[in-house]
């Protein structure tokens, strides 16, 4: 049988037409375990100009980081899933729990704000970890879960999130509440140190970037651009040693806590992972 050549490429445009699509719907792992009683699975957003590999990590950490803004102040947190047109964005819990009327909002990393509602998830209440959630048409960028398991000293990471502050010099500072997507910030370092024994609320990931009041929340990332842990602990608290108490009570040795103390923390992706049965 004979084809013209008219319709022999329009048969050719339709195969990659029906390739093209059949890729950018491929789903992604389930994101919360059968105890939850969601039954919602994450859902990647198309492929189409939002490759993993095909940016900078500092480019991908500015698409996947947003803001949060309570009542009472803000923080940070990282766009993890997508579900037709609804967002979850992972922060620590410490960033919502200051929102006294339960009202949130999230700045999107193109300027726009959204109303955004908590997510309850019981298996996350026992370390520094929350989820909210947002709606919004624009596709936005879902940022990939890496695994902490990888890490090791000395391997570079680069943290994200927006300061509540910007210090000009010692005598002046200007709050970026109003700075939109201008107060962003990202910092790069190298993991430290790995505890074997957990800090309370599940912070275990010691590394050299520089962390602000405000980024608690924000990603930290490997060199794929893959989210490996969530911003949380600042440098030397004013607390002192009382704050590193590990878990199971107990105090670190003095050489230890002198380690600990000039380290920003984060509660390791893993943790979220296991806790939420994500695979």
């Amino acid at each position: 049988m004979n084809f013209s050549p008219f319709i022999l490429a329009s048969l050719g445009l339709l195969s990659v037409t029906i390739l093209l699509q059949t890729c950018s719907s491929k789903p992604v792992s389930q994101l919360f375990s059968s105890a939850e009683k969601e039954g919602t699975s994450q859902t990647s957003i198309p492929s189409l100009g939002f490759e993993q590999d095909s940016l900078p990590v500092t480019e991908i950490a500015k698409q996947v980081t947003v803001r949060i803004l309570t009542q009472a102040a803000s923080g940070s947190g990282v766009v993890i899933a997508r579900q037709g047109q609804t967002y979850t964005v992972l922060t620590c819990q410490h960033v919502v729990q200051e929102s006294k009327n339960g009202r949130y909002s999230v700045l999107s990393a193109d300027g726009k704000t959204y109303p955004a509602r908590l997510k309850s998830m019981r298996s996350l209440e026992d370390v520094d970890l929350a989820l909210v959630q947002f709606d919004s048409k624009i596709p936005y960028r879902v940022v990939a879960l890496g695994d902490s398991h990888s890490l090791s000293a000395g391997t570079q990471v680069y943290a994200a999130g927006f300061p509540n502050y910007h210090f000009i010099n010692q005598n002046n500072i200007e709050d970026t509440q109003d700075w939109g997507t201008k107060a962003f910030r990202l910092t790069t370092g190298k993991v430290s140190l790995l505890l074997e024994r957990s800090l309370p609320q599940g912070y275990s990931l010691g590394y050299t970037n520089e962390v602000e009041v405000g980024m608690s929340g924000g990603p930290v990332l490997n060199q794929r651009g893959e989210v490996v842990g969530i911003n949380g602990r600042l440098k030397y608290p004013v607390q002192g040693i009382e704050v590193f108490t590990f878990a199971d009570g107990t105090k670190p040795s003095k050489e230890l806590f002198q380690q600990m103390e000039a380290l920003s923390w984060a509660v390791p992706i893993v943790t979220f992972r296991q806790l939420s049965d994500v695979k």
